[in-house]
């Protein structure tokens, strides 16, 4: 009997476990509280063993084919001179990854890759879960009831329908760091790298190409507090100019830039911290379940190997014998990337000049030859593992 799975979240993680659900012979329904498909969004990459994930999508191809075009990281200072840098190298997934691609353009090669069949209902979100002998009985805000056999949550690091479920078991360990995205117009002076600066009084500005002839902008700080999610635009843009408008290099023209942007998103960072990833007949995947942050890299990748696993894992199990080996097989390599080193993101945040020049000098001895290579290492071991991914076998 072809059992029943309901996906809530139609991004990465959403989309990649409709796509895995379905190639193994599951009926599929996905439901996303936004009224169409989402795209935009910053940069994130595919590394670890989500490259091996993507080559048993067959997107790999896709996903280089809609790469952002950067050539590497470099850190630069004041004047905008270039203090070290780290090229994009195959093989080594270093600050700049060998796969780069915008969150929509990534969830959109996804989505034109699920198979016949899957039924995707936006502008729609779950309202209410009943767990069942059996199964879970959902209500939707539209009204629509289903009984399904698996419900996979896949939405953010705040996800409203986690709560339902789980109430409060969801930890949010909250880093210290807000951070604000958004797109601003190119000039003939950017380039194809990402450049980062870092200013006195724990903040730092980056500028990053993208493949559609504008820059993705992004401020972030050291707060004691959560100053930026959910604020009014005004309040927003004045917080930021109180913080940046001294900070030097390009600061002045991101926050002019953010003030007319019309995908700015902002955000406390937090670490999403969970005993357990189901419960019943629900299960969390991606940021709803483990959320990394961009402080410790590999999100997007987590995203994309999480379904697998979970995909593969129910293949030849009841849900909760599968659903146990999931968590088995994934939660070592979950706390491994979210584990970020020690001072961090404090070292990386100086506040004064002295931290700044010192923060630079390391840069400098990172990025000169003899070490290059194996500092750029460093960045790329987010959602690495050894372990050979679980077995799937595939409808088609």
């Amino acid at each position: 009997m072809t059992r029943r799975a309901l996906v809530s979240g139609a991004s990465i993680a959403g989309l990649a476990s409709a796509f895995w659900l379905s190639r193994t012979g599951w009926e599929v329904q996905v439901v996303e509280r936004a009224d169409a498909f989402r795209d935009g969004g910053q940069n994130v990459d595919v590394r670890g063993v989500a490259r091996e994930v993507a080559d048993r999508m067959g997107i790999t191809a896709v996903i280089r084919d809609r790469t952002t075009t950067e050539q590497g990281t470099r850190f630069v200072g004041r004047d905008g001179r270039t203090i070290g840098e780290f090229p994009a190298e195959a093989g080594v997934d270093g600050p700049t990854a060998e796969l780069e691609i915008l969150r929509g353009d990534l969830a959109r090669t996804i989505l034109e890759a699920l198979p016949d069949g899957v039924d995707i209902v936006y502008g729609d979100a779950i309202e209410r879960i009943h767990d069942a002998e059996g199964s879970a009985r959902v209500r939707l805000t539209s009204g629509t009831e289903v009984e399904v056999d698996l419900v996979v949550v896949a939405e953010g690091v705040r996800s409203r329908t986690r709560s339902l479920v789980f109430g409060d078991a969801a930890e949010l360990d909250r880093l210290g760091l807000a951070i604000v995205y958004g797109t601003i117009e190119r000039t003939d002076a950017d380039d194809d790298w990402w450049r980062w600066y870092v200013a006195t009084g724990e903040r730092h500005v980056t500028l990053r190409p993208d493949a559609m002839g504008t820059i993705r902008a992004t401020l972030a700080y050291r707060c004691e507090r959560d100053e930026v999610t959910g604020v009014e635009r005004e309040a927003r843009e004045s917080l930021l100019d109180g913080i940046f408008a001294d900070a030097g290099w390009e600061a002045r023209r991101v926050l002019d830039g953010l003030a007319t942007s019309s995908d700015v998103y902002a955000d406390d960072l937090a670490q999403v911290r969970m005993p357990a990833w189901s419960a019943g007949r629900v299960c969390v995947v991606g940021d709803a379940a483990w959320c990394v942050t961009p402080l410790a890299g590999g999100g997007s990748s987590l995203a994309l190997i999480g379904p697998y696993v979970l995909a593969a894992s129910l293949q030849d199990a009841d849900v909760d014998a599968g659903l146990a080996a999931f968590e088995s097989w994934m939660r070592p390599l979950v706390e491994e990337t979210q584990d970020l080193p020690p001072g961090v993101p404090g070292i990386a945040y100086p506040t004064s000049r002295l931290g700044v020049s010192a923060l630079r000098a390391g840069i400098r001895v990172a990025a000169s030859a003899p070490v290059r290579r194996i500092a750029a290492k460093a960045f790329g071991g987010a959602a690495t593992d050894e372990r050979p991914l679980p077995s799937i076998r595939t409808d088609g």
